[in-house]
């Protein structure tokens, strides 16, 4: 049977890029955290369908949620970056990029006991111009990118991307990209891997982009959020549309994830990038020097 990619980007639900002008970072630790119930949610589905998947985790979340990377990694899914504090690729600099990706491997790693391979920048956002922060990547050990998401949308969105896995090859060295699924209809790419698409839109354009992704003998990636699987959510004041696409369809996005893991086998994506690496056709972490950054290195867990 073929598989698929299940991805979970792991955040708060006052972390959305949504919502950045309106919670600023400050208030964060002063709000209630939801993201542990809703992380354990997922993994009891997912192993109720023996389902394994990639979790691409806020590194401050993971400092203070520790237990909750040790078991996400006991049930056998895979951990993946989803930066330092979601601060979208478009905000930064390089150097506050790079202090990013690297403070948030260092910490997710000292506290899974695992190699962090793979990255996904919030929402999606390499953009065209911003191809500096693949060649950042590389530099810092990261084996695969998950952002490019190839469809053309105002915010985010790499509308000349591939839109199954394929090499980038940067001055820097190689770097294999993991793009959200998409459907192909009129000469156009549509999104279809998840979030807003997958609880407004009908389930079947997910379903058609997964299975156009088996017919081109390649997996397809969908990616969920912890806080789309909790209607009941602290609501944040914000405008009419904010909130009705964050919000909307909380409600019946479980029932079709049971949909989905019901008709398609999902695994991890390092799993499937395996066998590149065992070829050894990716260059080595260590044959990269990195130039040096300035950041506190946190406190490695007992």
């Amino acid at each position: 049977m073929p598989w698929h990619h299940f991805t979970v980007d792991v955040e708060e639900y006052f972390q959305v890029s949504a919502f950045e002008q309106l919670v600023p970072k400050f208030r964060w630790s002063s709000l209630e955290s939801r993201v542990s119930g809703s992380v354990e949610r997922l993994l009891d589905l997912l192993a109720r369908h023996d389902a394994r998947a990639t979790f691409f985790v806020v590194g401050w979340v993971a400092q203070r949620h520790p237990e909750l990377i040790r078991t996400i990694v006991g049930a056998g899914h895979e951990i993946g970056s989803h930066t330092w504090d979601h601060v979208r690729v478009t905000h930064q600099t390089p150097d506050e990029f790079r202090a990013s990706v690297r403070r948030s491997k260092y910490v997710l790693e000292d506290l899974s006991g695992t190699a962090v391979l793979g990255f996904r920048a919030p929402s999606f956002s390499i953009v065209p111009g911003k191809e500096w922060a693949l060649d950042i990547l590389i530099e810092e050990g990261y084996r695969y990118d998950s952002s490019l998401f190839p469809i053309r949308r105002p915010g985010y969105g790499f509308p000349n991307g591939k839109r199954d896995l394929h090499w980038l090859h940067r001055p820097v060295g190689r770097l294999l990209e993991v793009p959200p699924a998409t459907v192909r209809w009129a000469g156009v790419n549509l999104p279809a891997a998840g979030g807003a698409y997958f609880r407004f839109l009908p389930y079947e354009l997910v379903r058609d982009a997964l299975r156009g992704s088996e017919k081109r003998g390649m997996p397809g990636t969908f990616y969920v959020h912890p806080w789309e699987i909790d209607p009941d959510q602290p609501r944040i004041p914000a405008p009419l549309l904010t909130r009705m696409r964050h919000y909307g369809g909380l409600s019946r996005t479980e029932t079709r994830l049971e949909r989905l893991l019901t008709e398609f086998s999902f695994k991890p994506v390092a799993t499937t990038l395996a066998p590149f690496w065992n070829a050894q056709t990716l260059p080595r972490a260590e044959q990269v020097s990195p130039p040096p950054v300035n950041i506190p290195a946190p406190a490695r867990s007992a």
